[in-house]
């Protein structure tokens, strides 16, 4: 079992309180997050058909929940992952113009996560995505979308701090930006984790940029779905999490991979046979329009802004019954 127990933990805010806060948090920081990026609100898919390859591989290793349905016998249905590919999916369906963009709550299940206080089998974020032109395809939009993030997430520490001044979470004033190479070459000798910790912890905040691809060592930082991301234009937003004195990470986002960076990705995965799939065929055809996107923890936005220990303190799921035992002798109430 993977568990942080902090010293002394005291949650502050009572059980009915929590939930209160958790829900002005969202209904608060969509709003606010909406108007900033320019996105609407839209209904997604809680499972989607295996045959699209609309659902997110992560590593590739995890298995999606999979069923099938009386009225579509010879169809394998999955339980999302994320929505990563559905999005861009929708912005062409939807005729979403230039510039414009959509988010939704995505609820997801993540059955072979690894559970402890950051991570559940059960995954609320608000995914998003908006249409940019390809020119646009560059490190220059990526940064500019990142400071934007950040300005809503800062904005919602002040909102917090006006409801819950006994109970906010004090955040860095601004976001530092690196790449995962240049981690490797600052510290060669720590394993990603510990550079992610060392880095964040410095500085606060960082957006890591530049994951998926391997390193000047031969080793990737981290693994990341070859067909959604390019990861020469990706990362991910951490932040130093002093209750449990590790990184939280808070947003994985990016510039969306085009027709030449999906094909070269699959290859060095060895995924070539993703590209007959209709999500890909599209892509590879131009019939997509160019997005950046991403997602972001609701519950572990909660988590951040409330200094909470355990993500089960800000969402209802299952945790092992020493997990739970473990829990409740530290004084963190999972509901």
């Amino acid at each position: 079992m993977k568990l942080i127990l902090p010293e002394d933990y005291d949650p502050v805010l009572s059980v009915q309180e929590t939930q209160a806060a958790i829900k002005y948090i969202r209904d608060t920081f969509q709003h606010e997050f909406g108007k900033e990026m320019n996105l609407i609100r839209v209904s997604a898919p809680l499972f989607v058909p295996k045959s699209s390859g609309l659902n997110d591989n992560l590593n590739g290793t995890e298995q999606p929940v999979s069923f099938t349905m009386a009225e579509l016998p010879d169809e394998q249905v999955e339980i999302v992952h994320s929505l990563a590919k559905w999005k861009r999916n929708a912005l062409g369906e939807y005729g979403f113009a230039m510039h414009d963009g959509l988010y939704t709550n995505m609820n997801a299940i993540r059955k072979d996560e690894e559970l402890d206080n950051l991570h559940s089998a059960y995954v609320d974020q608000w995914d998003w995505e908006k249409v940019i032109a390809k020119e646009e395809r560059t490190e220059e939009t990526l940064r500019a979308h990142v400071e934007q993030i950040f300005k809503v997430i800062k904005h919602m520490e002040h909102e917090v701090w006006y409801k819950y001044p006994q109970a906010v979470n004090r955040l860095p004033d601004k976001i530092t930006f690196i790449t995962s190479q240049e981690l490797l070459d600052r510290y060669p000798d720590l394993s990603p984790k510990e550079r992610e910790n060392a880095a964040t912890k410095e500085y606060g905040c960082i957006f890591l940029m530049k994951i998926g691809d391997r390193l000047s060592n031969g080793e990737k930082h981290d693994g990341r779905a070859p067909d959604y991301d390019d990861w020469s234009l990706n990362g991910d937003i951490l932040f130093w999490y002093e209750p449990l004195q590790t990184t939280l990470e808070i947003s994985s986002m990016g510039i969306r991979v085009d027709e030449e960076a999906l094909h070269s990705q699959l290859e060095k995965e060895n995924a070539l046979d993703r590209e007959s799939l209709p999500f890909h065929k599209k892509i590879l055809n131009g019939e997509l329009p160019y997005t950046i996107g991403g997602g972001i923890g609701q519950s572990r936005l909660c988590m951040l802004l409330l200094k909470k220990a355990h993500i089960g303190e800000v969402q209802s799921s299952l945790w092992p019954k020493e997990m739970r035992e473990a829990c409740k002798k530290a004084g963190i109430p999972l509901l």
